[in-house]
């Protein structure tokens, strides 16, 4: 029987799985088509199709839940992680260049259209950095071996605001990324390690140069 008072994220739990984030990639990775196709690597279907493949991979090699670490997974994951990095910021890049050249001129609507996918995909790629990293990521997360957390959410700082049996998951991590990109620094989920104030630094600095940059420019097309 669990020793109840320790909270559940000090502890062993049955831990989660990988559907969640793989159906948020999966639709994500989709609105990449919506991009001109000025704006993404050649050829387009690449690093999609990459990316399409190592989420089928991680699915196949554990479609249950996430309990015991596994280094192949993990190495397997962070690749998956890492293109869809890349493809969100070779296409922010190239956005933010063809505006700052002035290639973008009448297009205020393919514009607006390109930063709402790139930002909801910067979104969708910083909730998976925090997932995966946060307290060794969901495997180690599910054998309870952190003696302190990456990122304090609320029912860690006060237990009675949630059941004991309260862990973060992938939504919440989803929801972190979401308030921080917006907000443009953290609302009610602290980082507390280096790597995540610098992760989230990173996220905001991101996020404020597409909203300067490419929504303010929109908007002022739209308008002219």
């Amino acid at each position: 029987m669990a020793d109840e008072s320790v909270p559940a994220w000090r502890r062993a739990t049955k831990g989660e799985t990988r559907w969640p984030a793989a159906a948020v990639v999966v639709g994500t990775l989709a609105l990449q088509l919506a991009l001109p196709d000025e704006m993404v690597l050649h050829p387009w279907w690449l690093l999609p199709s990459l990316t399409a493949v190592l989420i089928v991979a991680l699915l196949l090699l554990n479609p249950g839940r996430l309990t015991e670490f596994n280094i192949v997974e993990r190495m397997v994951a962070l690749t998956a992680l890492a293109v869809v990095s890349v493809l969100n910021g070779a296409s922010a890049v190239q956005l933010v260049i063809g505006i700052a050249q002035g290639a973008q001129r009448g297009h205020a609507v393919q514009v607006l259209i390109s930063g709402v996918v790139i930002y909801w995909t910067n979104i969708v790629v910083f909730s998976l950095w925090y997932w995966e990293f946060d307290r060794g990521g969901p495997a180690r997360r599910a054998a309870g071996r952190a003696d302190f957390p990456d990122l304090q959410f609320p029912q860690m700082s006060d237990p009675s605001m949630a059941k004991a049996e309260w862990e973060p998951r992938y939504l919440d991590y989803l929801y972190t990324s979401f308030t921080n990109a917006t907000a443009f620094s953290p609302t009610d989920v602290m980082p507390l390690r280096i790597w995540a104030k610098m992760t989230m630094m990173v996220q905001a600095g991101i996020s404020l140069l597409l909203a300067l940059m490419v929504f303010a420019w929109a908007v002022n097309g739209l308008q002219g």
